[in-house]
């Protein structure tokens, strides 16, 4: 199973298989809204492991986190051990940039997954 590719990226939306979204989750063969909501989260302290817990299950290899079009969200270090307590590489970068190097990962094949933000 492939991962979908991110085929528009704009300020508050994002397209992912025909679907949009404001922020959201993507693994191989699928993807979803990420509603901060159901872990509390804020751009401080930012990105918990439960954010990233369903894509991580997913049995992705990299996983690639936005952090917003200004990096407004944070990531803190818990986090990053989290992922790569997992065996999974973690890529953290600016959402633009994120989603480019997500987008090069799954043209390669590769079993990538992310979490992206797509505002600050």
């Amino acid at each position: 199973m492939s991962s979908p590719e991110i085929s528009k990226l704009s300020w508050g939306s994002m397209n992912v298989g025909g679907r949009q979204y404001k922020d959201c989750k993507v693994w191989p063969g699928g993807s979803r809204a990420w509603d901060w909501r159901e872990t509390g989260t804020n751009h401080h302290p930012g990105v918990q492991p439960a954010d990233l817990e369903e894509v991580v299950k997913k049995g992705v290899e990299t996983l690639v986190i936005g952090r917003g079009m200004s990096e407004a969200l944070q990531v803190p270090p818990a986090t990053l051990e989290y992922v790569r307590g997992h065996g999974v590489d973690v890529r953290v970068l600016q959402t633009e940039k994120a989603v480019e190097e997500y987008n090069a990962l799954a043209a390669q094949g590769l079993k990538v997954g992310g979490v992206f933000h797509s505002t600050c």
